[in-house]
């Protein structure tokens, strides 16, 4: 991994959720190398000690710690772990959410030819459960990992950082997940909120929104079983000015600079897109 640039973070403590997946792994290491004391956290430990181990091997410190996001107790039981391990916690990456078939449409558009077939999920035929899971997995799950992991930042007086991962969704709706688009547009206006509601204790809350990078969770999306791009893909793409996939590598300075404090000490309740134009092209 090489870094954009270094941010001195020795003896600060970090927690990233969603830690076992591509794009959060690279920012729990991103921070690592910068001496930061790094809990993973992931509801899938494993993932999340494969990389907390490489973490460890490439000289820093790191834990993995299983964490349900959507449940406070679980949530409470993970700071109990990182409290003990590591200390308080300084830095808080709310990385963890994804999207679900269960709240995605097989069509773009409404198509009533499909609406009586039971082979094609349209958005009449989306169940409830699987819409608020979404939602919740992105927007539930932020709020309680601040309630429980920001606090001790808040009381402090020594600032403190947190990073909400919200979407180019959150500018514009992307066809067929209305669930992920609702819940991105509203992990933006939570990052607002928080910033203005902690500006008198010195922690800054900012969010990242990722344009179009390649992750476990969007692949079947992008590609289809072959290997070879989808319909998606090229759309992706041409909507893009840049005209390919971000490397996860290029969150890492919107990372960096969000969490140096001699850099944006008065930046606090913005939405980065890092996105490769995808946000300012019109289309034409």
């Amino acid at each position: 991994m090489n870094l954009p640039f270094n941010v001195d973070l020795t003896g600060k403590v970090a927690v990233v959720t969603g830690a076992g997946g591509v794009l959060c792994s690279d920012f729990a290491k991103a921070i690592a190398r910068c001496g930061a004391k790094v809990a993973l956290l992931d509801i899938n430990y494993d993932a999340a000690e494969k990389y907390a181990s490489e973490i460890r091997a490439d000289g820093g410190v790191a834990i993995a710690v299983k964490a349900n996001c959507l449940e406070k107790a679980s949530l409470l039981e993970a700071k109990a772990v990182v409290d003990r391990e590591l200390g308080a916690c300084d830095i808080l990456i709310n990385g963890a959410g994804g999207n679900n078939p269960k709240a995605t449409t097989a069509n773009e558009y409404f198509d009533v030819d499909t609406l009586d077939n039971p082979d094609v999920q349209d958005f009449f035929s989306l169940s409830a459960d699987g819409f608020k899971f979404v939602f919740d997995l992105n927007v539930t799950a932020a709020f309680l990992t601040t309630q429980v992991f920001a606090l001790d930042m808040a009381k402090s007086g020594n600032g403190g950082n947190i990073i909400n991962i919200s979407s180019m969704n959150a500018f514009r709706p992307l066809t067929k997940i209305p669930a992920y688009s609702a819940a991105k547009a509203a992990v933006s206006n939570f990052t607002q909120w928080l910033a203005v509601h902690f500006a008198n204790t010195g922690v800054r809350v900012n969010a990242i929104a990722p344009g179009f990078f390649v992750s476990n969770q969007n692949r079947a999306l992008l590609f289809n079983p072959d290997g070879t791009p989808t319909a998606r893909t090229g759309k992706i793409l041409r909507g893009t000015p840049m005209n390919r996939f971000g490397e996860s590598e290029e969150l890492l300075g919107g990372l960096l600079f969000f969490l140096c404090d001699a850099a944006s000490s008065f930046i606090t309740g913005v939405v980065l897109p890092i996105d490769g134009g995808f946000s300012a092209y019109s289309g034409v």
